[in-house]
């Protein structure tokens, strides 16, 4: 029985996972982390075109993972974005875009599952003199382009009063 066991754990462990990585670390010194339901973000005040609705009732909650550079914590940003650049080269995510530079920082944008019916979006961006962000948004059959069509709407929600303020504010 413990050996069948065993060989079911272990053949189920494919190294780190996000998953593993924000639960490890949402405690530790340097890191902030969030997780909002789409409930958080008042849609009623604006107008959204039907895909973006479409976009928005695909998503079901959003979850971040920030770490925070400063003077103390240099050497420590550089080992916990390579664990994080690791997780995501695993050939599992799909990569959707990338940008950026090395000099201000860079964004990679990846997923789980195909464009059409996207389980799982990851966002990772850094910005060297800032830190780096994790953000995985959920969600059901989410479809990538819709998905993009309502990054513009969200341009025009006011964050100010939510707990996504923080989250916003680091990548100003």
């Amino acid at each position: 029985m413990l050996a069948l066991v065993t060989v079911t754990f272990l053949s189920c462990s494919n190294g780190p996972t996000l998953q593993t990585y924000y639960v490890d670390n949402e405690l530790k010194p340097g890191f902030t982390t969030f997780d909002a339901p789409t409930s958080l973000i008042d849609i009623e005040k604006i107008d959204l075109t039907e895909q973006q609705r479409k976009a928005y009732n695909s998503v079901n909650k959003l979850n971040a993972l920030v770490f925070q550079m400063n003077e103390n914590n240099k050497e420590q940003y550089k080992v916990e974005l390579e664990k994080v650049k690791t997780i995501l080269k695993h050939p599992k995510y799909e990569e959707l875009l990338r940008g950026g530079n090395s000099t201000d920082g860079k964004f990679v944008v990846k997923f789980l599952g195909d464009v059409e019916r996207i389980d799982e979006l990851v966002l990772m961006g850094n910005a060297n003199d800032k830190g780096f962000a994790v953000i995985r948004i959920l969600g059901d059959d989410m479809n990538a382009n819709d998905l993009l069509s309502l990054r513009t709407a969200l341009d025009k929600v006011n964050f100010d009063n939510t707990d996504l303020n923080g989250l916003t504010e680091f990548f100003k």
